[in-house]
Protein backbone atom coordinates (compact mmCIF):
# COMPACT_ATOMS: atom_id res chain seq x y z
CA UNK A 1 0.00 0.00 0.00
CA UNK A 2 2.67 2.93 1.13
CA UNK A 3 4.49 2.19 -2.02
CA UNK A 4 1.20 3.01 -4.31
CA UNK A 5 1.25 6.81 -2.61
CA UNK A 6 1.92 9.67 -4.63
CA UNK A 7 2.14 13.42 -4.65
CA UNK A 8 -1.45 15.16 -5.86
CA UNK A 9 -1.29 16.35 -9.50
CA UNK A 10 -0.31 19.79 -9.35
CA UNK A 11 1.34 20.24 -5.86
CA UNK A 12 4.73 21.16 -6.21
CA UNK A 13 5.54 24.55 -8.00
CA UNK A 14 8.75 25.38 -10.07
CA UNK A 15 10.63 27.87 -9.00
CA UNK A 16 10.06 31.59 -10.26
CA UNK A 17 12.44 32.50 -13.05
CA UNK A 18 12.74 35.77 -12.65
CA UNK A 19 13.90 37.98 -15.39
CA UNK A 20 13.47 35.27 -17.83
CA UNK A 21 11.54 36.82 -20.59
CA UNK A 22 7.88 38.16 -21.15
CA UNK A 23 6.67 34.74 -21.38
CA UNK A 24 7.15 33.33 -17.94
CA UNK A 25 5.55 35.69 -15.88
CA UNK A 26 7.84 37.41 -13.97
CA UNK A 27 9.68 38.63 -16.76
CA UNK A 28 10.59 42.76 -17.46
CA UNK A 29 10.79 44.06 -13.86
CA UNK A 30 10.78 40.77 -12.57
CA UNK A 31 7.93 41.72 -9.80
CA UNK A 32 9.83 44.31 -8.33
CA UNK A 33 7.64 47.10 -9.61
CA UNK A 34 8.80 50.07 -11.43
CA UNK A 35 12.06 52.28 -10.58
CA UNK A 36 12.89 53.00 -6.99
CA UNK A 37 15.34 51.71 -4.49
CA UNK A 38 13.81 48.49 -3.65
CA UNK A 39 13.58 47.31 -7.66
CA UNK A 40 17.75 48.13 -7.30
CA UNK A 41 20.06 45.47 -6.73
CA UNK A 42 21.31 45.80 -2.83
CA UNK A 43 18.32 47.97 -2.61
CA UNK A 44 17.34 47.42 1.12
CA UNK A 45 16.82 50.29 3.55
CA UNK A 46 18.55 49.51 6.99
CA UNK A 47 15.93 48.70 10.12
CA UNK A 48 16.86 52.36 11.80
CA UNK A 49 15.20 54.19 8.20
CA UNK A 50 12.24 56.83 8.99
CA UNK A 51 11.13 57.00 5.89
CA UNK A 52 13.52 60.29 5.13
CA UNK A 53 12.31 62.18 8.65
CA UNK A 54 14.87 63.20 11.48
CA UNK A 55 15.59 59.65 12.91
CA UNK A 56 14.84 59.23 16.25
CA UNK A 57 18.78 59.02 17.14
CA UNK A 58 19.08 62.41 15.88
CA UNK A 59 16.05 64.07 17.44
CA UNK A 60 16.76 62.90 20.95
CA UNK A 61 19.56 65.02 22.84
CA UNK A 62 22.75 63.56 24.11
CA UNK A 63 23.20 62.98 27.41
CA UNK A 64 25.78 62.84 30.82
CA UNK A 65 29.47 61.94 29.62
CA UNK A 66 31.26 58.49 29.63
CA UNK A 67 34.12 58.73 31.10
CA UNK A 68 37.00 56.24 29.61
CA UNK A 69 39.17 56.16 32.17
CA UNK A 70 36.69 54.94 34.44
CA UNK A 71 38.02 52.09 37.21
CA UNK A 72 34.66 49.46 37.79
CA UNK A 73 35.34 47.66 41.10
CA UNK A 74 33.81 44.40 42.60
CA UNK A 75 32.54 45.76 45.76
CA UNK A 76 33.01 43.39 48.91
CA UNK A 77 32.33 45.04 51.96
CA UNK A 78 33.40 44.78 55.90
CA UNK A 79 30.22 42.82 56.73
CA UNK A 80 30.75 39.84 54.35
CA UNK A 81 34.11 39.52 54.91
CA UNK A 82 33.40 39.64 58.77
CA UNK A 83 31.39 36.16 58.03
CA UNK A 84 33.85 34.55 56.10
CA UNK A 85 35.21 33.62 59.41
CA UNK A 86 39.06 33.49 57.97
CA UNK A 87 41.62 35.87 59.17
CA UNK A 88 43.68 35.74 56.02
CA UNK A 89 41.72 37.21 53.17
CA UNK A 90 43.07 37.97 49.45
CA UNK A 91 41.31 38.38 45.83
CA UNK A 92 41.82 34.55 45.36
CA UNK A 93 40.03 33.39 48.91
CA UNK A 94 36.71 35.78 48.16
CA UNK A 95 36.38 33.92 44.70
CA UNK A 96 36.79 30.79 45.94
CA UNK A 97 34.10 31.50 48.73
CA UNK A 98 31.78 33.17 46.20
CA UNK A 99 31.90 36.36 47.41
CA UNK A 100 32.75 38.30 44.47
CA UNK A 101 32.21 37.26 40.47
CA UNK A 102 35.56 36.22 39.18
CA UNK A 103 33.90 34.82 35.69
CA UNK A 104 34.19 36.97 32.09
CA UNK A 105 34.30 40.43 32.39
CA UNK A 106 34.60 40.65 36.09
CA UNK A 107 37.84 38.41 35.99
CA UNK A 108 39.82 41.75 34.85
CA UNK A 109 38.03 44.04 37.54
CA UNK A 110 39.74 44.96 40.86
CA UNK A 111 38.26 44.58 44.17
CA UNK A 112 37.95 47.31 46.69
CA UNK A 113 36.39 46.93 50.35
CA UNK A 114 34.16 49.19 51.74
CA UNK A 115 33.35 49.79 55.08
CA UNK A 116 29.25 48.94 55.34
CA UNK A 117 28.39 47.00 58.33
CA UNK A 118 30.59 48.66 60.44
CA UNK A 119 28.89 49.37 62.94
CA UNK A 120 29.50 45.67 64.73
CA UNK A 121 32.81 45.02 63.14
CA UNK A 122 35.21 43.70 65.49
CA UNK A 123 37.64 41.32 63.78
CA UNK A 124 41.13 40.87 63.50
CA UNK A 125 41.75 40.64 59.54
CA UNK A 126 44.66 40.51 57.42
CA UNK A 127 42.98 41.53 53.87
CA UNK A 128 44.51 42.10 50.54
CA UNK A 129 42.89 43.64 47.92
CA UNK A 130 43.13 46.15 45.38
CA UNK A 131 41.77 49.53 46.81
CA UNK A 132 40.09 50.83 50.35
CA UNK A 133 37.58 53.05 51.22
CA UNK A 134 39.64 55.50 53.71
CA UNK A 135 37.11 54.00 56.72
CA UNK A 136 37.33 50.48 55.55
CA UNK A 137 41.16 51.32 56.26
CA UNK A 138 41.21 52.51 59.49
CA UNK A 139 38.36 50.18 60.86
CA UNK A 140 40.69 46.55 59.87
CA UNK A 141 43.36 49.23 61.61
CA UNK A 142 41.72 49.78 64.64
CA UNK A 143 40.99 46.14 65.05
CA UNK A 144 44.22 44.63 64.82
CA UNK A 145 44.31 43.77 61.47
CA UNK A 146 46.27 44.38 58.43
CA UNK A 147 45.69 45.65 55.07
CA UNK A 148 47.34 45.68 51.93
CA UNK A 149 47.31 47.21 48.64
CA UNK A 150 47.84 44.76 45.41
CA UNK A 151 47.92 47.06 42.60
CA UNK A 152 48.42 44.46 40.29
CA UNK A 153 45.07 43.11 38.37
CA UNK A 154 44.83 40.07 37.83
CA UNK A 155 45.85 39.12 34.16
CA UNK A 156 44.73 35.45 33.58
Amino acid sequence: MIHKITRPEGIKKGKKRLGKGEGTGQGHQAGKGHKGRKARAGGKTPRYFEGGQMPIYRRLPKRGFQNPFHIEYRIVNLYQLKDLGIDTINIAVLEEKSVIRSQGRYRQMPVKILADGADDFSAKLNVTANAFSKSAKELIEKNGGTVEVSKVVRSD
